[in-house]
């Protein structure tokens, strides 16, 4: 059974503008079932933030903030490590381990956006194909 990033991976991957509403990227997330958008804030050069569904709660329904009021740009994280398709889901699971985080985007060798891999498609991954020597 494959176990790179690219056969885990979603796509395609969701990217919103960083003077989007949170009320636009809650939306996008939730029609579209998914935990996390990713932040276009690179201009010239590709960089990219993200925000989470943990950020959500954290930034906005704990602090008891209006969504409709606040870009994503301030409650966004960043700038985001990226992932490479071809990486193993060991070694994606080492480097979100280290950095503490639950999301990579995945970008080619040309650095454009491919996917995105979530500590959810991890587990996916690992309880669809057992876990054993050599099998991430």
């Amino acid at each position: 059974m494959p176990h790179t990033v690219s056969d885990w991976m979603s796509k395609p991957v969701v990217v919103v503008d960083p003077d989007s509403s949170v009320s636009y990227a809650m939306t996008l997330m939730r029609r579209r079932n998914i935990h996390s958008v990713i932040v276009n804030i690179g201009e010239a050069n590709p960089a990219y933030g993200i925000v989470t569904t943990t950020d959500i709660r954290d930034k906005i329904a704990a602090a008891d903030r209006n969504p409709a009021e606040i870009a994503v740009r301030e409650i966004m994280s960043g700038p985001l490590i990226l992932a490479k398709p071809d990486w193993t889901l060991k070694e994606c699971s080492q480097i979100m381990q280290k950095n503490n985080i639950h999301h990579l985007p995945v970008a080619d060798e040309h650095g454009t956006l491919v996917g995105l891999i979530s500590a959810t498609d991890i587990f996916v991954a690992v309880e669809e194909g057992g876990w054993g020597e050599g099998k991430l």
